[in-house]
């Protein structure tokens, strides 16, 4: 989902962008997270965003595409929307209709053919000339998705990692995902968001990606340059469900039906 902000962003020069991104850069996409604080809500209330047209732009844009694979809306919604129609929660329903009826495979093969409907012709081919596996590309996409990543997912700021023993500022941490906040179903951000991201840079651009969801505090841990776990070691695979915020939670299971089909 990154490198459809890449499609935006202007490529500088390692050094042009290395001394911009603490400056006017960063602040060229600005959150819009609503809270008095400007900080996440606290666990248990939902975070309020006033998304802006470049937010709204992504929402509907994602919307749409995934309304191509979602089942049929319940009666009375509208199955299609307008441009800026959309708004988070709306994308999220559509998120839960494209689950139905899917298997997790299914669901992560969705976002795939999403994602690549969303790039221009040879875009993984380009992306893979331009962003080699190395210390500096892992750098990169991680201060790229700071900005461009925050529709999605809310507030988020560039870390320190260590990866294959080398310390590096290609760690993203979360403050609370927006995304698992609005959906409460940890199926949807395992199968719709971690996997098919994970996968998409691993194998369709060729930068290993890592996302560790802490379903504790709705947090996460993006690490750039890290190989991901195969999905049964992975401890994001033995989720059980929120019971108490999810609607299509199964209280009764030790894990979320939607992370064993």
């Amino acid at each position: 989902m990154v490198a459809l902000g890449l499609q935006v962003a202007h490529f500088t020069a390692p050094q042009q962008f290395s001394n911009r991104r603490h400056g006017n850069f960063s602040n060229f996409i600005r959150c819009g997270i609503a809270e008095p604080s400007g900080e996440p809500a606290p666990l248990g209330q939902k975070t309020k965003y006033n998304d802006g047209l470049f937010e709204k732009a992504f929402i509907t844009l994602f919307a749409r595409k995934m309304e191509k694979f979602a089942a049929a809306p319940k009666a009375g919604d509208e199955a299609k929307k307008g441009w800026f129609v959309y708004d988070y929660e709306s994308f999220v329903e559509v998120s839960q209709r494209v689950m139905q009826g899917r298997s997790r495979l299914q669901q992560q093969q969705v976002v795939r053919e999403v994602l690549l409907s969303m790039l221009p012709p040879g875009a993984p081919a380009q992306f893979r000339k331009l962003f080699p596996p190395t210390k500096w590309a892992a750098e990169f996409n991680a201060a790229l998705t700071v900005p461009f990543f925050n529709w999605l997912v809310g507030p988020s700021e560039v870390v320190e990692v260590e990866v294959n023993g080398v310390k590096q500022k290609s760690g993203v941490h979360i403050k609370k995902c927006r995304y698992l906040e609005n959906s409460g179903c940890a199926g949807m951000c395992v199968n719709m968001c971690k996997i098919p991201t994970q996968d998409f840079f691993t194998n369709e651009f060729g930068l290993p990606l890592t996302m560790t969801p802490n379903f504790e505090d709705m947090s996460c841990e993006m690490i750039y340059g890290q190989v991901p776990p195969a999905f049964e070691e992975d401890p994001a695979s033995k989720q059980p469900c929120f019971a108490d915020i999810c609607s299509m939670a199964n209280p009764s299971s030790s894990v979320c039906p939607k992370l064993q089909a």
